[in-house]
């Protein structure tokens, strides 16, 4: 049977994304399908080893644009299995192909939630600013538990770095925050280094400088091991540090079900809010400025390159829509983006937060009041339709 065309493929893939599906959530060590064969002659067999067949799978492989260099490819047996394919890629790193509804619904949770997490960050703040107190004696003692992850939550609020996870250290050699190793970081005096390779192959360069947290991480250097986020219990005993502990530590200082990822969503949005004001004013005092559009897809670049991200990524994973909407508008809107500003600077500042963070705290708080109208407008207009077609009419 001849392989499903491209646009087969695309018509899946856009099928996958439109229509409502329940997802059931999935593991690669479960039976699966597998990939035959080399490119582009693939050949694709089930878990007892028979061929598939079905265009309609056919086209749903396809549509995951697995690439021909991939090796020990594993398949969802399941349609509608969150995590629809696995694979090695050259360098031998486990890669994933999620179905587009649950990347999409996990993207809506994140930014649906930024306005709350924007709220709760001065909380988060002030708990990291406590905790990192005994990095500041005389004598401190070996950093423990809190000590440790209020460094690295400061370190996730500084540097907009990914919080990391053992199982790509593991699998794909690729860091982050809380997987790094001691050779990732240098100290010089109060400022930190950081150098790793993180997620995607991507080589990240960050410096902070903070006496406190470039105590803390001395400190960790100087334990056993090869971790660098580490702790010493109450028996001496050491830990390293793993990325559930610092979300739960978020929960615990923010009083709220927020995790690591929500200081990307937050800090990528916060750039891409001011970027668009201030292209905005260089666009009202020069003619010369770069043009609407260029500008916006300048905006998304620049805060790619600071997140570590392509654009693509930062656009449909960093940065809200609503954010996005506006550097989008700049073209066709200009006035009402001019007059949008001073609203959105307000006269008390919430303490804790930066001003251009506050602008996107009340520019969220806005689009919420804004959402929150427009059903009770719908259904107005709704009952103004019944109204008249109740009304009788009038004579000729």
């Amino acid at each position: 049977m001849p392989a499903p065309s491209r646009a087969a493929a695309a018509a899946t893939l856009a099928a996958q994304a439109a229509e409502p599906v329940t997802l059931v959530y999935v593991n690669p060590g479960m039976p699966g399908l597998r990939r035959l064969g080399q490119a582009p002659d693939f050949r694709y067999r089930d878990a007892r080893g028979r061929p598939v067949r079905a265009a309609a799978e056919l086209a749903r492989i396809r549509a995951l644009a697995i690439p021909p260099a991939y090796q020990q490819v594993w398949i969802c047996p399941l349609p509608n299995g969150h995590l629809q394919a696995t694979g090695r890629d050259a360098r031998g790193r486990l890669q994933y192909r999620y179905h587009p509804a649950w990347r999409a619904s996990q993207d809506a949770v994140k930014f649906e939630r930024i306005e709350a997490f924007g709220r709760a960050l001065p909380r988060i703040r002030a708990r990291v600013q406590r905790d990192l107190a005994p990095a500041t004696a005389r004598r401190p003692a070996p950093p423990t538990r809190t000590l440790v992850l209020a460094t690295l939550v400061r370190l996730l609020d500084a540097t907009r770095l990914r919080v990391g996870h053992e199982s790509y250290a593991q699998d794909n050699g690729s860091f982050g925050l809380s997987t790094l190793r001691n050779r990732h970081a240098r100290v010089q005096g109060s400022t930190l280094r950081l150098r790793f390779r993180g997620k995607g192959g991507v080589m990240h360069e960050s410096e902070v400088d903070d006496p406190r947290v470039a105590r803390v991480v001395r400190q960790c250097q100087e334990l056993p091991g090869q971790e660098l986020f580490q702790y010493v219990d109450e028996q001496g005993q050491t830990h390293r540090v793993q990325a559930g502990d610092v979300n739960e530590y978020l929960r615990e200082a923010s009083g709220g079900e927020f995790t690591a990822k929500d200081f990307r969503t937050w800090h990528g949005s916060v750039l891409a809010l001011e970027l668009t004001r201030l292209a905005c004013e260089a666009s009202a005092r020069d003619a010369q400025a770069l043009p609407a559009r260029s500008a916006a897809l300048a905006i998304v670049t620049a805060v790619a390159r600071q997140l570590g991200n392509t654009p693509a990524v930062c656009r449909k994973a960093y940065v809200h829509p609503d954010v996005l909407a506006l550097g989008e508008s700049m073209a066709d809107d200009a006035a009402t983006l001019a007059a949008l500003w001073p609203r959105l600077s307000t006269p008390r500042r919430p303490r804790g937060l930066l001003a251009a963070e506050a602008r996107l705290l009340q520019f969220m708080r806005q689009q919420r009041i804004k959402r929150s109208k427009a059903p009770s407008a719908k259904a107005a207009q709704e009952k103004k339709k019944e109204d008249a077609a109740k009304a009788p009419r009038k004579r000729a």
